[in-house]
């Protein structure tokens, strides 16, 4: 498997499990009966598992660019000997988990140059497939 495929996989799997605390945090909050059902009323989350959510939201919409640039880049056979986009995904990678933890413990100018990190990540894979 090369880089690009490798980071896509760590990408994928870490937006697959995100949702894996802020459900911890309902089911204490609400208790099971509530968290398995549709309660009328619920009981708010903690702070920190409401932007976990939205950190959440935000790793599935990117996650939709991202994995369609690499497999564009890997069906184009380009994606094993591009040291760029290795570098795009390898980075990518770490920009989300920072997004992730800084977006969780409510940290907003770091969570939106996370964000951006990632974006610029995009942008490099996308100028390497246009200029392919």
């Amino acid at each position: 498997m090369n880089t690009a495929l490798l980071y896509l996989t760590y990408v994928a799997a870490l937006t697959g499990l995100l949702w894996v605390p802020y459900v911890l945090n309902r089911f204490l909050v609400w208790g099971i009966i509530d968290t398995v059902s549709y309660p009328a009323n619920p009981k708010p989350h903690a702070p920190w598992a409401e932007r976990m959510m939205k950190a959440h939201t935000n790793a599935v919409e990117n996650l939709v660019v991202f994995a369609t640039l690499v497999l564009i880049a890997q069906a184009a056979g380009i994606a094993a000997t591009n040291t760029v986009i290795a570098t795009a995904c390898m980075v990518y990678f770490w920009a989300r988990v920072v997004h992730l933890v800084v977006y969780t413990l409510g940290i907003p100018w770091l969570r939106t140059l996370a964000f951006t990190v990632g974006f610029f990540c995009q942008a490099a894979i996308a100028l390497q497939l246009l200029g392919h």
